[in-house]
């Protein structure tokens, strides 16, 4: 049991696994919900928890049984509908660390890089000591490492209302391990400013990931609170499909505008996959899949399909093309699965082993017929051909289940994936009191 007195820091209990009372694992701590006063200390109330399905839920501090090294033990009752923030709740790790601060004493201002919080005799946790490092100024430039400070919560001032510019190096820093997907969960449960500046920290790669797994709502505000020529860099490092869906979400001025900033390789892509229909194969697939001549070795195409920006399943299969190989390419001839170049001898030739049987889709074909191949044939890609029989790119599952799903998909907690589980007793969000 966590003692009277007992100090927590934040920062350093984020990713840590939450138990219930028999050893299970019902997740990790992602956050710490607070209430922040203009009078009287921060009080804790809950943990953001994510559970298995990526899910993030809240987890009260009166069912927390114990705080210890690595391990939190709650009671096993866990409300598992989704973390959504109140008004008058601050996450600690997602919007006040990174936030600035003016010391009582005068002595200027402060960054927030960890707040910990006290268990207190009534039961409450409240939020006690902040560790800030100083901002100091230097010939007019700002230093990059000042002094660190454990403070006393009530010697700062200006930790109930956000900064104008707010940094993210330190929530980064707690999702540095996270997937794309996983990453963009935590933005889209962070509050519009928020979101908009930890978005905006992400070098262009990884921020492109991320938008890909966004609703597009979110992907358009980010994407339009960017500078100009940023935004543009962040659309060349998305995939040519996934970019042009985007941009079709965008007003026409401001799409055009953007793909005139793209580098002319990669914009004439976008500028090909926006003249097909949505729901077709065309306005579905993607121009950059793995495409080889017939000569090229076993052992060349599995190096081509080791690259890491590959995603799993364009990894799967290499087309097999006349020259040019870019598409759209010159007649198609077929494929190979990976699974069948790894049964052969390395130095043989794909053309002695192509597929030239499974027959690919027109670009005009319609969603059913593409979902049908890749259901019919155990597909996780299918290609896509024009009347000259030229690949001009290939439909991956991935981009069909985005299109089958509902828009809302990412924020449904009713769908449960992954082996049966003990059931876990539920609470509502009524009894568990959130302040």
């Amino acid at each position: 049991m966590s003692s009277v007195g007992t100090r927590v820091f934040v920062a350093r209990l984020a990713g840590t696994t939450v138990f219930d009372p028999i050893g299970d694992e019902v997740g990790r701590v992602r956050d710490v919900v607070v209430l922040v006063r203009l009078k009287g200390a921060p009080r804790a109330v809950g943990l953001v928890v994510e559970v298995p399905g990526r899910r993030r839920v809240f987890l009260p501090l009166t069912r927390v049984t114990a705080v210890d090294a690595g391990q939190v033990i709650s009671t096993g009752l866990v409300n598992m509908r989704r973390f959504e923030q109140r008004v008058s709740e601050t996450l600690v790790v997602g919007e006040l660390l990174d936030r600035t601060v003016e010391l009582a004493d005068g002595s200027g201002s402060a960054r927030v890089e960890d707040v910990a919080m006290e268990l207190q005799r009534n039961g409450d946790w409240l939020v006690t000591k902040v560790f800030v490092r100083r901002t100091e100024h230097r010939g007019g430039l700002l230093r990059r490492r000042g002094e660190t400070l454990l403070v006393p919560v009530e010697d700062v001032v200006g930790l109930a209302r956000p900064s104008a510019a707010q940094g993210a190096q330190l929530l980064l820093a707690q999702y540095e391990d996270l997937k794309p997907a996983d990453l963009a969960d935590v933005l889209h449960d962070l509050g519009v400013t928020r979101r908009l500046e930890v978005a905006s920290a992400l070098d262009d790669e990884r921020l492109a990931d991320v938008l890909e797994e966004l609703p597009e709502d979110d992907q358009v505000a980010i994407l339009g609170a960017l500078e100009r020529k940023r935004a543009a860099d962040v659309l060349e490092a998305m995939q040519p499909d996934d970019a042009a869906d985007l941009l079709g979400g965008l007003p026409d001025e401001q799409a055009a505008e953007l793909l005139a900033l793209m580098e002319p390789e990669e914009a004439k892509d976008v500028r090909r996959l926006l003249a097909y229909e949505d729901n077709t194969a065309g306005g579905l697939m993607t121009t950059e899949p793995v495409i080889l001549g017939p000569e090229t070795s076993i052992a060349a195409a599995l190096a081509h399909v080791r690259r890491q920006d590959l995603n799993p399943a364009l990894a799967s299969v290499v087309f097999v093309a006349r020259p040019p190989l870019e598409t759209p390419t010159g007649r198609y001839i077929g494929l190979v699965h990976l699974q069948r170049m790894l049964r052969e001898p390395p130095h043989e030739s794909i053309g002695q082993i192509v597929d030239s049987d499974l027959e690919p889709v027109a670009v005009d074909a319609p969603l059913l017929t593409v979902t049908r191949q890749l259901a019919t044939y155990n597909l996780l890609v299918l290609p896509v051909v024009d009347e000259q029989r030229r690949l001009l790119g290939a439909v991956s599952v991935d981009d069909v289940l985005d299109h089958l799903l509902p828009d809302d998909w990412r924020e449904t907690d009713d769908v449960h994936v992954g082996p049966p589980t003990r059931p876990t007793p539920v609470v509502t969000r009524d009894e568990v009191g959130r302040g």
